[in-house]
């Protein structure tokens, strides 16, 4: 997501996609607009009412014609309250629900997207799209765009009234439209391009704070709080200078169109006065036009302050176009191919992969291995060998330059993704959990799960008795990523749902790296009830932890260096027998 100065074509594609977006609410549009027509009109007509009111009721001496023009005045006033509340109700409603299909149609289309595209860009700044501009959008959408509209037509039809009343003195105002028009022009074009660079900043900033607070635990223990100020402190200060330099365009152009807009005004005032005096024009008529000119006057200057709302509302659009134009790399085929029943039979031939951002380096280097069903065959080798990649690979979270992976005889890539991914079921070395309880977090794999199976998944990871112990059970709510439960706990509970998700193939990233004693021989008691009749592929540094295992496969610079058992390694592999030189026998 490049941070480049949109081009017309983009800001078009922008209007389109909110056009699109508007669309399907034809009827709310139409009330609206009726309603802004109506109180535009009613306000116009309150000039003729001060006309009518000083010439037939001041100027007569006449109490009930004053009385009669009093009372029309008022039910003027009544109706545009009512036509004023009509319009606020339907404008704000459809802001409120644009935005919401705009934020549903965004996250729909982030959360297909390849994780290839999170890892080039970043997260949080995609959360501040989501949030930051979208509320920008809502405020133009369901209110900015209204009120320009209403005094587009405030200015168009004090114009005519202008006419109307006096073409003398609407000549006089008339010849400031070029003046006021020009710097619009010029100073909306920058403050659109400023407005884009804020928002980026804004974001920035965003991001960098959600990166510090999310790790506040790092950032405290290495005593880094004052070098994340100095950066935070310059991150602000950039967008505050940004936002300096956007405030200063905005403020002098609506500057220039109120000084020219009410020099005419008092230019015609003058000249108006005049004409009063010497009998020309009653002052009526001349209240009416002062009325008319205020109201001109005031929408030109709206106008071009909304302009800079507009403006902003542009950048945020383009930046959330840029979000649904995002090319989704990693799709199912048009018409894939059924899957028979899943044993685990997996053949990876000839597989060679480079990570977009490292496209000369190859993570996996013309791997050919076959993987029978139901057994246990563990990956080991260096960092770097390409363990993990490998487990993206076989989920599809990217596609192989070339080779292929083939799942009981069929192309992963000729699969429907969401029946391949169901095929697998992922503990990482990390324990991943979400916000909420943890029924919902053990569910999350078969939310139709029902209580009874639920437990018994939690039991069968040793998982329940902690559970019960909880102050709600199982429906204690998890603070973010688990927050307050211990590693073991947390990496119980995730066993715990990919039990619950009975899937043929499991995938093992390090499961009990990170644990003591205690927590990794309860994990690994659990972990040997969910791979019984599974095949399971399990990453492993600690060759300890894998002796045991049917085969183990040593990588090294992506490629297959050798393959057998434990026993058969130490004789075979010269890289597999340092590993256990340096884990296994005493010092």
């Amino acid at each position: 997501m490049a941070n480049l100065p949109p081009s017309p074509q983009t800001r078009w594609q922008a209007v389109k996609m909110a056009a699109r977006f508007i669309s399907p609410y034809k009827r709310q549009v139409i009330y609206s607009l009726l309603a802004l027509l109506f109180t535009a009109t009613i306000t116009l007509s309150i000039g003729q009412g001060i006309r009518l009111l000083i010439d037939q009721g001041f100027a007569t001496q006449s109490k009930d014609l004053l009385s009669q023009y009093v009372v029309i005045f008022l039910l003027l006033v009544i109706a545009l309250a009512i036509g004023t509340f009509t319009r606020y109700y339907w404008v704000t409603w459809l802001g409120e629900r644009v935005i919401a299909d705009i934020r549903r149609t965004v996250f729909n289309h982030l959360i297909h997207l390849h994780p290839g595209f999170f890892e080039e860009n970043r997260s949080l700044e995609i959360q501040s799209r989501l949030t930051a501009d979208m509320t920008l959008l809502q405020t133009v959408i369901g209110s900015s765009v209204s009120f320009a509209l209403r005094n587009l037509i405030m200015m168009l039809g004090g114009i005519i009234w202008l006419f109307i009343t006096n073409a003398k003195l609407t000549a006089l105002v008339t010849i400031c439209v070029p003046l006021v028009v020009i710097p619009i022009l010029i100073y909306g074009r920058r403050v659109r391009h400023l407005s884009r660079q804020s928002q980026d900043r804004i974001a920035a900033v965003g991001a960098y704070v959600g990166e510090v607070l999310g790790q506040i635990k790092t950032v405290q223990a290495y005593n880094h709080q004052s070098i994340d100020q100095r950066i935070f402190h310059d991150q602000v200060e950039e967008a505050f200078a940004v936002a300096k330099q956007r405030t200063t365009q905005r403020a002098l152009l609506v500057t220039i169109v109120i000084v020219l807009v009410l020099g005419a005004v008092g230019l015609m005032l003058w000249v108006g006065g005049i004409d009063v005096i010497e009998g020309r024009i009653s002052g009526g008529e001349l209240a009416a036009f002062i009325f008319y000119s205020v109201i001109v006057g005031s929408a030109v200057a709206s106008i071009s302050e909304v302009i800079g709302e507009l403006q902003r509302a542009a950048g945020a659009a383009e930046r959330t176009m840029e979000l649904l134009r995002a090319p989704n790399l990693i799709q199912s085929p048009a018409t894939p191919q059924p899957l028979p029943k899943v044993s685990g039979n997996i053949e990876i031939d000839q597989l060679c992969f480079a990570y977009p951002s490292r496209p000369d380096v190859l993570a996996i280097n013309e791997l050919t291995l076959t993987i029978r069903a139901g057994e246990t065959l563990a990956l080991v080798g260096p960092s770097g060998a390409g363990k993990s990649t490998l487990f993206d690979l076989l989920l599809r979270f990217f596609d192989s330059q070339s080779g292929c992976i083939k799942l009981e005889g069929i192309d992963i890539r000729h699969l429907d993704l969401f029946a391949l991914r169901r095929c697998f079921a992922l503990v990482s070395q990390n324990p991943v959990l979400f916000f909420g309880t943890i029924s919902d977090n053990l569910r999350y794999a078969r939310p139709d799960a029902t209580d009874a199976e639920v437990e018994a998944a939690a039991e069968a990871a040793y998982a329940h008795d902690f559970i019960c112990k909880l102050p709600q059970g199982y429906q204690t709510h998890l603070g973010d990523s688990g927050l307050g439960l211990s590693g073991g706990q947390k990496q119980r509970l995730t066993i715990a749902r990919a039990l619950l998700a009975d899937a043929p193939i499991l995938l093992l990233d390090e499961a009990t790296s990170a644990l003591d004693a205690q927590s990794e021989h309860w994990v690994q008691q659990a972990l040997q009830r969910l791979m019984h009749n599974r095949t399971t592929l399990v990453i492993a540094h600690r060759l300890a932890t894998v002796q045991s295992a049917d085969r183990i496969a040593v990588l090294d610079h992506g490629h297959l260096d050798a393959l057998g058992t434990h026993t058969e390694l130490l004789q075979s592999s010269a890289l597999y027998a340092r590993l256990a030189a340096l884990q296994l026998q005493p010092q």
